[in-house]
């Protein structure tokens, strides 16, 4: 197995793969977007908004300011604009902003999911109702790896709102290892050089050999968890690769609540999903 650096890269480019059943995505992570000098800031300010609205049934000023970045009272200005077009609404009951039905409209001529993503979604809604629990599925773009469906409307005890086109880190997520530890090791040193912000800092702050043994041991068991010291605490996250062709077309994740998970209710998660991802990858070859 390779040796891993703990260094801090050098370099900040960034680089993006291209197959034929996974259609690059834009990494949506609002604090880290590069936009064109000519662009309307206000636009996309308003959008980086209205994703961090998605991902919950209601979100404070203070959780859109920690997401995006944006000063306060710009984000108030914002909320006030979005609630006039009728995309967002505050009711004294609501302890936060929350999107209204009409987001939808947004999305409604959109019908570019990447062919695994077509593949794997029946595959996910069983899952989730076989456990309960909601499944996501995510596929590789640039330095991240970001959740193109999520089984979340389909789970009635979900620790989230929503998670679609959220970005999520190669070596403390559990989707995005799925996808480091499966990879060549030749893929995976070209990787370690372009870690998103927050996996870099993380491998700074932790000892030598950790993410040899996270890689290690994902390799062992055939599946990958979230790193127990990034937040949200109170949840766990099982992932397995989706290969094809010799190469990981997708990782596959089961999200759980930690509190009252045995062992072996895990161990029941990740075969249940290995099994899944099989017979995904099965269907991806036999398409192409």
């Amino acid at each position: 197995m390779l040796s891993l650096t703990r260094k801090r890269p050098g370099s900040t480019t960034t680089w993006r793969r291209f197959a034929w059943w996974n259609m690059p995505v834009q990494n949506s992570g609002s604090k880290s977007r590069r936009h064109r000098k000519d662009s309307v800031q206000s636009v996309i300010r308003a959008l980086d908004v209205l994703e961090s609205l998605n991902r919950r049934s209601a979100t404070s000023v203070a959780q859109l300011h920690d997401e995006t970045g944006l000063p306060k009272p710009t984000i108030v200005r914002l909320l006030r604009t979005l609630a006039d077009a009728g995309y967002v609404t505050n009711g004294p009951r609501q302890s936060g902003y929350t999107i209204t039905g009409r987001v939808n409209s947004l999305s409604c001529g959109f019908h570019g999911h990447p062919m695994v993503v077509e593949v794997a979604r029946p595959w996910a809604i069983s899952l989730t109702r076989q456990f309960g629990w909601p499944v996501a599925l995510g596929t590789f773009d640039r330095n991240v790896v970001v959740i193109r469906y999520s089984t979340i409307p389909d789970s009635t005890i979900s620790p989230f709102h929503s998670s679609i086109n959220r970005p999520l880190g190669l070596v403390s997520r559990a989707l995005g290892l799925a996808y480091f530890a499966f990879c060549s090791d030749d893929e995976q040193r070209l990787l370690i050089r372009h870690l998103d912000e927050q996996d870099r800092a993380l491998l700074q702050m932790r000892e030598s050999g950790w993410l040899e043994h996270r890689v290690a041991t994902a390799r062992r068991r055939g599946f990958a968890q979230r790193d127990p010291g990034v937040e949200p605490n109170n949840s766990d996250t099982v992932a397995v690769p989706i290969a094809a062709r010799g190469r990981i077309a997708a990782t596959l994740g089961l999200t759980y609540f930690r509190v009252g998970a045995s062992d072996q209710e895990v161990a029941t998660f990740a075969e249940a999903l290995k099994g899944a991802a099989s017979e995904i990858s099965k269907q991806i070859q036999q398409l192409g």
